[in-house]
């Protein structure tokens, strides 16, 4: 049996593998894919933080990109991410990087906070850069329709999200298995996380601290993006906003990307979830997100690939597992605290974050890459990959924000329906509403923006 990797760990393992936007509409001409005998120039926003380090490190280590730009707001970081790149131009706001510099690169890579992403990412896309960008994709329900619409307006321009984790062979594996439906119909879904469990990324014990002046190399203005003006505290920022509501998705938000995308490749009929329900307590402070949570996220669809007209995924955080006995697997301890398993009227297949997969079948054991029938899976770089896209290469490319949002939407409607605990919510996507519960389509679908940072809206 393997061991599961840590976020750090794994981040250091795995080699292998403008300003006046807010409120216009865009439809500009499509932007022309980059030569494939020139550099891909890349902005990266967000230099250090919690992994733009390495999303930096790891796009730059491309033999055919130049890190052209440097954005952060944090003034340290910047100036220790040019000192690895002494040519490239820096800022602090990401609307100067592309009022003022915007022909000086051709593709963006956003590691910022979570509360910041659909604003710059959309920027982004408007200005037509493509996009590398961080999980998850988006913090808000309704910006997963704006997100929509601007990849709908901008088919040419090359997105990808962080989910680095699908370069493993085994969760690869994991989709062809559950496509060709060897295991027979889906009865439904089990996912956990073992998060939130980290006090470097999480306020886990909900302490508001007094507000203090923001450190001289802090810029609190520009790190707030489009959330409303509110001081300064340290139980915020670096690096531990996940566990606030304005800011963060805490666990099932920040880890969706990774346990989701499997289970949403594997059935393409899985496109929007009808009805939600989180079961948890209700939180104590509105100003944090609350675990420990169940959550059921449930799908109406009509093939013969499921057993019944509706599929649930059920995904909780704080590393609650679900019975073996229950869904038909012997006694024994799962591979990870962090697990995929899909149960199948013929077989259960069961996956770590890591890769490590099994398929059982009547009590039997198969590791799951021993599988009969299953390609070769060579190896791959994650951030490599987006790059050879954008340099024109036909890849296949996992996850373009197309497939983000199928993810992202499942995760956030967990999130979200915290807010209303132990009650279904029925959710219609295509209003962005909760049908049965008009507080919450007015509370939890979507946010104001602070003028000047709100996201570019497309046609």
């Amino acid at each position: 049996m393997n061991h599961p990797l840590s976020r750090r760990r794994f981040l250091w393992t795995t080699g292998i593998a403008g300003i006046g936007l807010a409120s216009t509409h865009h439809s500009f001409a499509q932007a022309p894919a980059v030569s494939p005998n020139s550099k891909l120039r890349v902005l990266c926003i967000g230099v250090i933080g919690t992994i733009g380090a390495e999303d930096r490190k790891q796009v730059a280590s491309h033999p055919s990109v130049e890190i052209a730009g440097l954005c952060d707001v944090d003034s340290v970081s910047l100036a220790k991410a040019a000192a690895d790149h002494p040519n490239a131009f820096t800022c602090a706001d990401y609307r100067e990087a592309f009022s003022k510099y915007g022909d000086k690169f051709d593709a963006v890579v956003v590691a910022t906070p979570d509360h910041s992403h659909a604003p710059i990412m959309l920027t982004a896309l408007a200005n037509d850069k493509h996009v590398y960008g961080q999980k998850p994709l988006v913090q808000q329900l309704e910006e997963l329709a704006l997100m929509e619409k601007a990849i709908a307006a901008k088919p040419n321009l090359v997105t990808q999200v962080g989910n680095q984790r699908m370069v493993f062979p085994g969760r690869r594996a994991a989709v062809e298995i559950l496509r060709s439906g060897v295991l027979g119909k889906a009865v439904e879904a089990h996912v956990w996380v073992n998060s939130p469990n980290d006090r470097a990324y999480f306020n886990l014990d909900r302490v508001v601290e007094n507000p203090v002046p923001a450190p001289a190399h802090l810029n609190w203005d520009l790190w707030l993006c489009g959330n409303e003006a509110v001081p300064y505290r340290p139980g915020i920022a670096p690096t531990v906003w996940r566990s606030w509501w304005d800011y963060g998705t805490n666990g099932l938000g920040d880890w969706g990307c990774h346990v989701l995308d499997v289970i949403i490749y594997g059935y393409d009929e899985l496109v929007s979830p009808i009805a939600v329900q989180t079961n948890c307590v209700k939180a104590d402070n509105p100003l944090f997100h609350t675990h420990p949570c169940q959550s059921t996220i449930t799908y109406a669809v009509n093939s013969d690939k499921f057993a019944r007209k509706t599929f649930a995924i059920h995904y909780s955080d704080s590393a609650q597992p679900v019975s073996r006995a229950a869904i038909g697997l012997p006694p024994g301890n799962y591979a990870s605290k962090n697990m995929t398993v899909v149960v199948c009227e013929n077989g259960v297949l069961t996956l770590t974050e890591g890769g490590f997969i099994e398929v059982w079948r009547d009590g039997k054991l198969t590791k799951g890459l021993d599988m009969p029938g299953l390609p070769e899976f060579p190896e791959m770089n994650h951030w490599h990959s987006w790059v050879d896209k954008c340099l024109g290469q036909a890849i296949t490319l996992r996850s373009p924000f197309k497939d983000a949002i199928r993810m992202t939407e499942a995760a956030l409607l967990a999130v979200k329906a915290t807010r209303f605990p132990n009650r279904e919510l029925l959710w219609d996507k295509s209003t962005l509403s909760f049908t049965n519960q008009s507080e919450a389509t007015q509370t939890i679908v979507r946010r104001a923006y602070r003028e000047g940072f709100a996201p570019p809206v497309f046609a």
